[in-house]
């Protein structure tokens, strides 16, 4: 499966793109510095149903955004 075939997976079960999850875990605070990977993942596993897979692809996208210590 490419990168994109997992990006765009992501979009048809949960109907959000990768701007939407940046969105959404503005406002759930794990943008914030210290924030681990592992709570990332957790988080759209549980919320969105996503494999881990799915939820790194995901978290690769964001990571540029997301604050570290």
């Amino acid at each position: 499966m490419t990168f994109q075939a997992y990006i765009d997976n992501v979009k048809l079960k949960t109907g959000k793109t990768p701007d939407d999850f940046l969105a959404l875990a503005q406002k759930k605070g794990l943008l914030a510095p210290g924030t681990r990977a592992t709570q990332f993942f957790n988080w759209l596993k549980e919320d969105f149903g996503l494999g881990l897979g799915h939820a790194r692809a995901i978290y690769h996208l964001l990571k540029p955004n997301i604050l570290k210590k």
